[in-house]
């Protein structure tokens, strides 16, 4: 699916992609200011989560509740390599059967799993954005 939209749109999107996703483990690819960060925000209210969410690039990762599952949601835009989120248990994240949703996912390539599904965002203009996304075997 490839699609424009408005930023004011992006609880819609974040809806239909959610329905559409097969997988849970989700890579977002997209230059600093496409709304990586806001489009997981919005996926997050869409799994039913309430808490205030914010971007983990100095945590590395978040973790929030949603409707009868949790969310970890990972920036790992500051890591220097993949040892680093050997280092957090990244593993066992992607073991858990909930959601990962991956910002920067070129820096921990070498782990990431084969079933995947790839976001991939850019800027239109001020207020337009265009997302793409599709299920991988590869990265």
């Amino acid at each position: 699916m490839k699609t424009t939209f408005a930023l004011e749109e992006i609880d819609q999107i974040a809806n239909k992609l959610i329905e559409n996703f097969s997988r849970k483990i989700v890579l977002f690819n997209g230059e600093m200011g496409a709304g990586k960060t806001t489009l997981i925000c919005a996926l997050v209210r869409a799994l039913g989560g309430t808490e205030e969410t914010s971007s983990p690039t100095f945590s590395i990762v978040n973790e929030y509740k949603v409707e009868n599952d949790f969310v970890y949601h990972f920036d790992f835009y500051r890591i220097k390599n993949h040892y680093e989120a050997l280092d957090i248990g990244i593993e066992d994240y992607f073991c858990s059967g909930y959601w990962n949703f991956i910002e920067w996912p070129e820096k921990i390539k070498i782990l990431l799993p084969k079933e995947i599904i790839i976001v991939n965002m850019s800027i239109e203009s001020d207020n337009l954005r265009s997302i793409e996304y599709f299920e991988s075997e590869i990265f």
